[in-house]
């Protein structure tokens, strides 16, 4: 321990071009020094920030495009920021006018791919469409057919289930940006599931979690996404009895 001690007490040392997280910070008196606290001060708003960004929509839907998928904006039922971090319940489902949106869709059974805002519009703003790039060729290259993409305002991860069944899609990806830490404020989560219905609970997901350049890189993390959903169509599941076998030796 006492070589460990002396180890982080280095500003230099190696652990710390291994991780993020916040180690050897050092002492001055009981606290710690000018610098690391103006660091944190700077990374926790850069937190509130990040919960606080807006999904471009207007700038994804002319990336989205380029795929030749419909696009469909989408609005949860909380009205503004406010209220979507105080009723989470308001966040899983979409308002009414996105009801009827969506009913005006042609039934496809296929995969809908669903990008929301999350915690972290921020997030999804820098990496979604360049996941969406690497993963769609892949989908329609093996015969999946993707259902219109949509851009989902306000929204937590369940309001994929209603999405999808509105959509009769028989799998669901959401990208949706994650709750900011103190040293990763653009990290972005995917949740999977097959046969979306309302009413799921999280047991019924496979997440691809801190996808980002400084967490798991985006083209890792469209070969894991492809990987999880063809074993899903394959076994026809999702969630806890899924298991990522990629890469294991059998």
């Amino acid at each position: 321990m006492a070589d460990l001690n002396e180890l982080l007490s280095n500003q230099d040392e190696p652990l710390k071009h291994l991780t993020q997280a916040r180690i050897g910070l050092g002492m001055v008196g009981a606290g710690i020094p000018t610098q690391q606290y103006l660091r944190f001060k700077l990374a926790h708003a850069h937190a509130r920030d990040a919960v606080y960004s807006a999904l471009e929509t207007d700038r994804l839907y002319d990336k989205l495009l380029v795929f030749n998928l419909p696009v469909l904006p989408l609005q949860s039922q909380a009205a503004d920021r406010e209220q979507y971090l105080q009723r989470p319940d308001l966040g899983r489902l979409p308002d009414e006018a996105s009801m009827n949106r969506l009913a005006d869709q042609v039934i496809n059974a296929g995969i809908v791919l669903i990008i929301a805002d999350g915690l972290s519009a921020a997030a999804v703003n820098q990496h979604a469409v360049p996941l969406l790039s690497l993963l769609i060729p892949k989908l329609i290259a093996v015969g999946h057919k993707i259902a219109p993409v949509c851009l989902a305002e306000q929204a937590r991860v369940a309001i994929a289930d209603t999405i999808a069944a509105e959509l009769g899609a028989t799998l669901s990806v959401i990208l949706i940006g994650e709750r900011p830490g103190l040293s990763a404020a653009d990290s972005m989560g995917a949740y999977l599931t097959y046969q979306p219905k309302r009413g799921l609970t999280d047991d019924a997901r496979n997440c691809v979690s801190n996808i980002r350049p400084k967490g798991l890189p985006i083209a890792v993390a469209a070969e894991k996404l492809f990987y999880l959903i063809q074993e899903a169509y394959r076994l026809k599941l999702s969630g806890v009895e899924l298991k990522d076998n990629q890469g294991l030796l059998r």
